[in-house]
C-alpha cells in the first residue's frame, strides 16, 4: 500500500489547531505535580508549546512577508496583535504588583519598565510574562533575516550558526556572565528562523515522499524519549539548554505527527483547537497569573485543576480578544 506523502502546505492548514494544542501543552506544562508523579516526566514535556509557537509564528511570517514585503505593514501588523493586549494585561498585574509592594516593580521608573517591554526580563531574567518580550524582539530582525535569505538562499543555514550562539551562551564563561541570564530566549532563537525558512516550502506546497513517515516516526520517537526521560528521572540534573536543542527536532516532528492526526479527526474537534489557537495569546497572559494561581489554591488534583483553569482561560481569552480586536480595527481606520 502506498503512503501518502507527507504535505507541508498542511502545516498553513492547520495552523489554527497546531496553535490551539500548543496552548493546551503549555497549560498542562504550567500546572504544578509533585515531582514524584509518574506523569510528571511527561507534563514537563508540555514547555515544547512555546517552540511550536515560535515555529508556527516564522512560518507566518513568511507568508505575511512575501504577501506584503512592506516593513511598515509589518511592523504595525505584528505589533497591533501582541503589544495592545500585552499593555492590558502587563496594566492588570503590574500597577497593584506595584502598589502591593510585591516585588517585581520596585520603583516608578521599573513600573513604567515593566509594562512597556517588561525590561525586567532582559535585565533580570524576571519569566512572569516573558515570551511577550522575547517574540517582539524577534519580530524586529525577522524582516532583515527573510531580505536576506530572499537575495542569499545560502543564508538559510544560519539557525545553526544561532545554535552555536546557544553553545557559547551556556558554557564560555565570559559570555555566560554577561547575557547566560537569557538562556531561555536564546536557546528558543534558532527554532524561529527555522519556521521561517520552512516557510516558503509551506507556501510552495512541497511534498516529502511518504516513505519518510517512518524516519519521521523514529526522531519523533528519540527526541521525545530523550526528553521524557530526562525530565522523569533527571530532572534538575542537567542544563536546561541541551533539552531545548532536542526540542528543535521534537517541535518540527510533533507538528507533522499533529497533521496527520487533524486529517483525521471531526470537524467539530478541529474547530475547538482552532479556537483555542485564535486566543493563544490572550490565553497565555492570562492563565497562570489571573487564573491557575488561584485554582491551585483549592489543591484538586492535577486533570481538574487543568479543567477548571483551561474552562475558566478560555471565555476570559475569548472576551479580551474581541476587545482588543474591536480597538483595533478603530485604530487602523
Amino acid at each position: 500500500m502506498k503512503i501518502p506523502n507527507i504535505e507541508l502546505a498542511n502545516i498553513s492548514r492547520y495552523r489554527g489547531e497546531l496553535m490551539g494544542a500548543a496552548m493546551l501543552f503549555i497549560i498542562l506544562f504550567h500546572v504544578g505535580l509533585d515531582r514524584s508523579d509518574p506523569f510528571f516526566g511527561l507534563r514537563r514535556c508540555g514547555n515544547v508549546g512555546v517552540d511550536m509557537f515560535l515555529f508556527l509564528s516564522g512560518v507566518g511570517l513568511w507568508f505575511s512577508w512575501t504577501k506584503n514585503p512592506s516593513l511598515k505593514h509589518f511592523f504595525k501588523s505584528r505589533y497591533l496583535r501582541v503589544y495592545p493586549a500585552w499593555f492590558v494585561i502587563a496594566c492588570l498585574y503590574y500597577i497593584p504588583d506595584y502598589l502591593h509592594g510585591r516585588g517585581h516593580s520596585t520603583s516608578l521608573v521599573d513600573l513604567i519598565g515593566d509594562i512597556t517591554f517588561n525590561w525586567d526580563f532582559w535585565l533580570h531574567d524576571e519569566l512572569t510574562f516573558w515570551y511577550v518580550p522575547a517574540i517582539m524582539m524577534l519580530y524586529t530582525f525577522a524582516p532583515a533575516y527573510m531580505k536576506l535569505i530572499q537575495h542569499h538562499p545560502m543564508y538559510r543555514w544560519l539557525p545553526l550558526v544561532m545554535v552555536i550562539w546557544c553553545v557559547m551562551v551556556e558554557w564560555v564563561i565570559p559570555i555566560h556572565r554577561v547575557v547566560g541570564h537569557l538562556e531561555i530566549f536564546w536557546s528558543r532563537i534558532p527554532i524561529f528562523f527555522i519556521g521561517i525558512n520552512m516557510g516558503q516550502m509551506v507556501k510552495e506546497k512541497r511534498q516529502i515522499d511518504g516513505h519518510a513517515v517512518w524516519m519521521l516516526m523514529v526522531i519523533w520517537l528519540l527526541t521525545f524519549g530523550t526528553c521524557l526521560y530526562l525530565e522523569q528521572v533527571r530532572h534538575g540534573g542537567f542544563p536546561l539548554f541541551v533539552e531545548r536543542m532536542l526540542y528543535i527536532p521534537f517541535t518540527i516532528t510533533s507538528i507533522l505527527v499533529l497533521n496527520r492526526l487533524f486529517r483525521r479527526t471531526p470537524e467539530g474537534f478541529n474547530r475547538f483547537f482552532k479556537f483555542i489557537g485564535t486566543v493563544s495569546l490572550e490565553a497565555y497572559l492570562i492563565h497562570i497569573h489571573f487564573v491557575l494561581d488561584y485554582i491551585e489554591t483549592y489543591r484538586w488534583g492535577y486533570w481538574a485543576t487543568f479543567a477548571v483553569t483551561a474552562a475558566i482561560t478560555l471565555p476570559l481569552s475569548w472576551a479580551l480578544h474581541a476587545l482588543i480586536g474591536n480597538i483595533v480595527k478603530r485604530i487602523k481606520r
